[in-house]
Parts: structure tokens; sequence; C-alpha cells
């Protein structure tokens, strides 16, 4: 088993940039354009098993789901400190982002499904400089390289039961597998001659589960209730090589957050409404929840603060065929200011995520569906640049007087998807 979801997160992982803290907003393409809103509107299959798996009751027969986007994201870091400055540009490719899903079941009380999802990731790919102070060379005080790329592949295995025509629950566990590579490591105690190590690719298996609740009336309004778990990891078990080629280790654990979310919908005859609320709970979560510095000067954990997320959409119906998708998404900033260095690896934090969809109906089987994404952070997240030599009670973080690190960015995503019913 963990050789095959091994295997499914290599397929999955791509270099993912997250939209929602380290969450993508919406899965696959139908879901995406609707801004990421299913947990009382499903509209499809994959956002359903994201968001509210009770919803798959809505959808009769058996199905298959099959997406795949062109992700491009165009992040900046800048920092300052004295008379140096630098703006800095991301250099990692473009990635894949797919996503598949499957839901079964004759009995129309029973509804079953399994998704395979890539969730969750970030990464980015800045090189040294000799003008951007945070990326100078470690000898001179900076990071040098800075390189990451983090992935969560999710296995879903979804049982909905529909009590009657108003009413369904759900329940869904998860099987997970993360990935983690930086450099340098900050993770990991710096030397005092030989700076930060980098770190080879380290992995980590988790489980979690979601249990959802979904209500229609006969008129066209419809209410969901979803609760994703924490998912709990073991530790991510690094091998570091220092500058001096010298090896080290260290172990980090990284927990995915819980995830509450409210949904509301409302379908017509020529549209389908849909409004959804999340809390993503990254305060409480292992890996997120602990901030500054270890005694040895090793960072010890991202300090996020958990968030709220809006997601809304409409579906168009006019043309019978050829339904037309808008989304807009919100989500508010994890970061706190005071520890913007901290997440120089994991910067992909986008504010304002904006889509548009279409389907297409070829016949009673096949639908293909495509969507459109554009996400730009609310300006920069910005702070002062941190050193713990510098760290006392006064000043907790190290921050550097008169210095400065900020990031921001633009995500893009050419999306399309195949439905086919069986």
């Amino acid at each position: 088993m963990k050789r095959i979801i091994i295997t499914l997160g290599v397929l999955c992982s791509g270099v993912m940039m997250a939209q929602v803290g380290h969450l993508m907003q919406g899965i696959g393409s139908v879901n995406m354009s609707m801004g990421g809103a299913a947990t009382g509107q499903p509209i499809d299959i994959s956002g359903a098993l994201q968001w509210n798996p009770a919803g798959i009751t809505d959808f009769n027969g058996n199905t298959v789901s099959v997406n795949a986007g062109l992700f491009m994201s165009n992040p900046e870091l800048s920092s300052s400190y004295g008379p140096m400055s630098g703006v800095t540009k991301d250099e990692k490719a473009n990635s894949i982002m797919p996503a598949v899903a499957v839901t079964f079941g004759k009995n129309p009380h029973h509804k079953f499904g399994i998704s395979v999802f890539g969730v969750s990731g970030f990464g980015v790919e800045y090189p040294e400089s000799t003008t951007n102070p945070i990326l100078m060379s470690q000898q001179y005080g900076g990071f040098g390289k800075v390189e990451s790329n983090y992935m969560l592949m999710q296995v879903g295995f979804a049982y909905a039961y529909k009590f009657n025509e108003n009413f369904s629950m759900a329940i869904q566990p998860n099987v997970n597998y993360s990935a983690l590579k930086i450099h340098p490591n900050p993770l990991a105690n710096p030397s005092m001659t030989a700076g930060y190590p980098n770190s080879d690719n380290a992995s980590a298996i988790g489980f979690g589960a979601q249990v959802g609740m979904y209500f229609k009336t006969n008129n066209g309004f419809k209410l969901g209730l979803s609760y994703k778990s924490p998912v709990y990891f073991n530790e991510f078990k690094f091998e570091n090589t220092y500058l001096d080629n010298t090896k080290g280790e260290n172990e980090f654990r990284m927990d995915f957050p819980a995830i509450y979310s409210v949904g509301a919908g409302y379908s017509h005859r020529l549209f389908d409404l849909a409004l959804d609320y999340r809390y993503v709970d990254y305060a409480n979560t292992e890996g997120f929840l602990a901030n500054g510095w270890s005694n040895y000067g090793a960072v010890k954990g991202f300090g996020w603060e958990s968030i709220d997320v809006i997601s809304a959409g409409i579906q168009i119906k006019a043309i019978e065929k050829m339904p037309i998708r808008l989304g807009y998404t919100y989500s508010s900033n994890p970061i706190n200011p005071e520890l913007t260095m901290f997440s120089v690896p994991a910067s992909a934090i986008i504010r304002d995520a904006y889509e548009i969809g279409v389907g297409y109906k070829l016949n009673d089987k096949f639908t293909i569906n495509a969507n459109y994404h554009y996400g730009a952070s609310d300006g920069k997240t910005s702070g002062a640049l941190l050193n713990p030599m510098m760290a006392s009670p006064s000043n907790p973080y190290g921050a550097i007087p008169g210095s400065t690190v900020a990031y921001e960015m633009t995500t893009s995503m050419a999306q399309i998807g195949v439905d086919f019913k069986f």
C-alpha cells in the first residue's frame, strides 16, 4: 500500500503552488471555476469529494472525472539592509496539476467514492544574488540560493448514505503522502562555520478523515456542513549536507490543518448559485503553530495564523449543453508580518482569485469542462530580516533594525477535464 501511495504521489505532485494558505482553493476544472464552492452545492463529483462527500448522493449512476491543469506562478522576493537592496524573480518551472475521482453505487441510498487529489503544495527557486541581501551567499549573511518543493497527495475513500430525497450524510477516511525538499534547510541546526545545510527530499505518510452533511429543499435551496480532521503525519527525516560536506540529520513534523466548511446553494433551471465559508485551523497544527528559533538557531515552525476563506460561484445554464461558470475566492493571510522571513520557502499566498469556466455535454456519457484561473496577493507580505544571534527577550525573533524582506505573486492556470458516466 505504501508503494502504491508513493507512486500516486509522484504522479500527482507536480510543483503545485498553493492558493489558500498552502491549500488548493478547489479541485478539478468545474470546482475551480466555481471558486471552490461545493459544500452546499455539489456541481461535480470532484468538488463534492473534496469539500463535502455527502453531496455525491446528488449524482445518479457511476461517474469518472479526470482533470489536468497547467499552473503558472510569478513570485518575487525582495529584501534590503543598509545600502543593499534587490528584487529576485522565481525561476521554478510551470507545473501540471492532475485530479482523478470516481463515484459508484447501484443502490440509490448508498454511494461510494474514490479520489486521488493533489490538495496542497508550495515551491520556489530563487537564485543566489549579490544585491538581494537575503539571497547573498551564507558566508556574507544570506541564505544563498533558496529552493523548496512541497506536495501533499490525498487518497480518499468515501461512503455516503441518502436517508431520503432531502438529507444525506457521509464519512471519508483518507491516506496521505507528502514530500518536502528545502535548500538551505533552516529546520536543521546551523553550523558555526558552514551555515545551514542542504537537505535531500524527505517524505511522510499521514492519516485523516472527513465527515459531511447535505440538506436540500424541494424549492432549490441547499445547505452543507463538513469537517476535515487534521491529517497526522510521521516526521520528515532529512539527510543534510553542510557547505563543508559534513553530514547531519534532523526531523520535522508538519501536519495538515483541520478545515471547517459551511456552504449554501440555490438551483434554478437557468442557474446554480454556491457560497462557502471555510476556517482553516493553522494555529493548532503541528509544524505551523510553533515559531521562532531553537536554542541552536534552527527554525521551530512557520508560526502561521488560522485563516478565513470565502468561495462563491455561479453556473449559468441558459445554453443547455454548454454551462458557463464564474467564481471568486477570498483568503486571509496566515503569515504574521513579524515572521515573514520564516515563510520565504512557502510564500505562495493569494488573497483574491478569479475563475471562468465552461462545459460542453457531448452526449449522455461524456462532458468536457475547461477553466481559467487568475490569482494575486494583496500587495506584499513584508517584515524584517531575522537573525537568531540577535534574539533577546525584547527582540524574540532577532529582527535586524533597518532591514526588510517581502514577497508577492500572481498565479494563472488553464485546466481541462473529462467526465464519463458508465
